[in-house]
């Protein structure tokens, strides 16, 4: 952890403390690169872009996730095939399966293609790619199992006596779950949301890749100013602030879901 965590994150904090001159640094220490991510509005607009696109993801993601995870909790019978089923498109490279959205939501790919074989459209639909819209399907797609694993362990620890004596209640199949299946499983679409929201946040694959202009993320300015630009003092002040700002909403979000889960039980 101090090797490859606490390490980096301390070189980034002096680097940001920095000012780039040539090909090294200048003397001294100054606070101008926060003042310049903070300042700058193209900055703000970038940053709130991609806390929305990975919130969106996030919302996504979870939300398809939840009855696949119910389903193989509750009804299926082998649950480590449907289980291993789901993790199969994981085998392959992620970046390949990027490339694949690519040709799918492509000018000519399979879904242009389908939609004037049909011909419900005259012309292939430019909209499908390069734009916030694909980044969100792409990572969607990408971070499912994420956030199936964790709200299916969450589900498969719920005692089902609970349940049953709901059922014996009086209460209905909607009643039972909004009362006992959806409050206990919690935890897992709180972890499920964490694991999914802070990565994708700093994801610039995707982004780069199918997003285009209108749908750039943090990462990839981060990207350009190493790699490209060679202000490494201003790319570093750029992660930390992000970093900053996701470690924040994320606590604020734990902290509500949790409140919520209270509030229902």
């Amino acid at each position: 952890m101090l090797l490859a965590l606490a390490a980096p994150l301390a070189l980034l904090a002096v680097y940001s403390l920095k000012t780039q001159a040539g090909t090294g640094f200048a003397a001294g220490w100054t606070l101008a690169q926060y003042a310049q991510v903070l300042g700058r509005a193209s900055y703000r607009v970038i940053f709130w872009r991609s806390l929305g696109i990975s919130g969106l993801v996030t919302l996504v993601t979870v939300a398809l996730a939840y009855p696949m995870a119910y389903f193989v909790a509750f009804h299926a019978r082998h649950k480590f095939v449907w289980l291993l089923a789901l993790t199969i498109p994981f085998w392959t490279s992620y970046l390949l399966r990027v490339f694949a959205w690519k040709v799918i939501l492509g000018f000519n790919g399979v879904i242009n293609s389908g939609l004037m074989r049909l011909h419900l459209i005259d012309q292939p639909v430019a909209a499908l790619l390069y734009n916030p819209f694909a980044v969100v399907v792409t990572l969607a797609h990408a971070w499912a199992a994420f956030a199936i694993l964790p709200i299916y362990v969450s589900l498969e620890k719920i005692d089902r006596s609970l349940l049953e004596a709901a059922s014996d209640l009086g209460d209905g199949r909607l009643r039972r779950f909004l009362r006992i299946t959806l409050p206990l499983s919690m935890p897992g679409v709180i972890g499920a949301a964490i694991l999914i929201f802070v990565p994708t946040t700093g994801d610039y694959v995707t982004p780069a890749l199918v997003g285009g202009p209108a749908g750039t993320m943090i990462a990839n300015l981060i990207e350009v100013q190493f790699n490209q630009v060679g202000n490494w003092p201003l790319g570093a002040a750029l992660a930390l602030v992000s970093m900053a700002l996701v470690a924040v909403l994320a606590a604020l979000f734990v902290t509500a879901a949790r409140a919520a889960t209270k509030a229902v039980r």
